[in-house]
């Protein structure tokens, strides 16, 4: 069983909310509920009545920061969760692999060890590591901490579930098998990085994008027993069904199942613990 599935377990059963911008409160009788904010709800009313806020650490590229961030923080740190079953503040962070574009970006790794030998600056699985490495660490001290102290919030990393967002609206090396294996890489990186925090780590996607972007996880990877929270559905009876699909990692759970409804005229993001 993964980690995030013994941490949620309490939740099976209660609906969380992700939100658009402009989004109004939860539910009355909803058990446990959480929103979801990023630089798209930079100017617009927070939503109110949160047990826990999901707030996104980056301004939709894994390079930079939610412009909004300190203030996210701040609504986020005032929601009343159980820390046990879910912290009141959780982040999530987006993730890429420019490692074929090397030549034409400034963020690209030239030095490092790692398990896969040392990073010489190529396009390869040690300086994909490296890479994502690299963007955890900014994430932390580049963007979360300074944010946090900005906001007056008493952030501890290791205290925070740390969601990695695997998009193909990101940049991802693809077409062949060496591919997966750097994108692979660089998720390894970031998860090796925060798991030195004693952060918890989970994996956000669709099965289709996770395939697509990393295909199969060999049992000795970092990211083997990571849980799941997957993507796609368009109504909670179909959330629930697909709290039985297949993890996006063999040895991790689906603790989280997403599903589009609307409400007041908005698309709604919700998630159903599994």
């Amino acid at each position: 069983m993964g980690a995030l599935r013994r941490s949620l377990a309490g939740l099976a059963g209660a609906v969380v909310v992700v939100l658009s911008p402009g989004v109004a409160a939860a539910a009355p009788g909803d058990p446990v509920t959480g929103f979801d904010v990023s630089y798209p709800q930079c100017g617009t009313p927070l939503p109110t009545g949160a047990d826990f806020g999901v707030v996104g650490v980056n301004g939709g590229v894994a390079t930079t920061a939610n412009p909004c961030l300190a203030e996210q923080l701040a609504w986020a740190a005032r929601a009343t969760g159980d820390a046990a079953a879910h912290p009141p503040l959780q982040v999530y962070v987006n993730t890429a692999n420019p490692g074929h574009l090397q030549d034409e970006i400034s963020t690209w790794p030239r030095s490092g060890d790692t398990p896969y030998g040392s990073c010489t600056g190529d396009n390869d699985r040690a300086c994909s590591w490296v890479y994502g490495q690299t963007r955890a660490s900014v994430d932390i001290h580049g963007f979360l901490l300074p944010a946090a102290r900005t906001a007056g919030v008493d952030v501890v990393p290791a205290e925070l579930v740390w969601w990695l967002d695997v998009e193909t609206m990101n940049t991802w090396q693809s077409g062949t098998a060496a591919s997966l294996a750097n994108n692979r890489a660089a998720l390894e990186g970031m998860t090796d990085y925060l798991a030195s925090t004693g952060a918890r780590i989970g994996l956000y996607s669709t099965g289709q994008q996770w395939q697509q972007i990393v295909g199969w996880v060999p049992p000795g990877s970092p990211l083997y027993e990571l849980d799941s929270w997957l993507a796609g559905a368009l109504s909670r009876g179909e959330a629930a069904l697909h709290c039985s699909d297949t993890p996006l990692t063999a040895g991790g759970d689906v603790v989280l199942s997403q599903y589009v409804v609307e409400r007041d005229g908005r698309l709604l993001d919700h998630d159903l613990p599994c």
